[in-house]
């Protein structure tokens, strides 16, 4: 199911959600929403590379099927009509397995959740350290990262976040994220947790008078 795109209305609740959360805290909180964070396009090829080793193990274990053409050729003409058998069904197998995944939704339906986790958390370090890291005098910015397709959230706090605020505590935070990502309620997901972001920086980075914004308050959509 495609996920709808923010209105209007929704990026301005989560930049206002984003302004009350920093009235509170010196820290600085950016929100990001990408579509996706990996076209998986190599997992497409791994698919197609374990179709080929599949076929070639079945003929491993059955040759029969492989050496239609063996009655009445001398034994070298078999060899090479077996082989010629066998590359011509890797060669299908690849293609049919190839251009099967190149419809996204089934391949990041077969893409392992771990692969996802992974190339999610890389973007969300990428997109990291290019906007939030150490763009605040205090080092206290805090990334949220949302990838839509994949229905995964990270948190990616600047240096004097991090020192102060274990990665535990943010768990909560992204149960509440996720949970409501999955119910298609992008927007209310993303207040709830830029909420809770503020509310954990308020007591480990309290706001103090000469504090100023220093990083956008409005959400980015990639």
């Amino acid at each position: 199911m495609a996920h709808p795109t923010l209105t209007k209305a929704e990026h301005e609740a989560i930049a206002a959600a984003v302004i009350a959360a920093e009235a509170t805290t010196n820290g600085e909180i950016v929100t990001i929403v990408a579509r996706r964070s990996d076209a998986y396009h190599d997992v497409a090829l791994h698919f197609a590379l374990a179709a080929v080793l599949a076929v070639t193990a079945a003929g491993a274990i059955r040759p029969d099927w492989l050496t239609p053409f063996d009655n009445g050729w001398e034994h070298e003409a078999g060899v090479a009509a077996t082989l010629f058998t066998l590359l011509i069904a890797q060669t299908i197998a690849f293609l049919a397995v190839r251009l099967l995944l190149a419809w996204r939704p089934l391949r990041l339906a077969l893409t392992p959740a771990a692969t996802k986790a992974r190339r999610v958390r890389r973007r969300a370090l990428d997109a990291f350290r290019v906007g939030t890291e150490r763009r605040t005098a205090g080092h206290e910015g805090v990334l949220l990262y949302l990838s839509l397709d994949e229905r995964r959230a990270e948190i990616v706090a600047d240096a004097a976040v991090h020192a102060q605020v274990a990665p535990e505590r943010w768990g909560a935070t992204m149960a509440t994220l996720v949970a409501a990502i999955r119910a298609n309620r992008i927007a209310d997901g993303l207040v709830g947790a830029v909420a809770a972001i503020g509310a954990i920086l308020a007591q480990v980075l309290p706001k103090t008078a000469d504090n100023r914004n220093e990083l956008p308050d409005r959400v980015i959509e990639l």
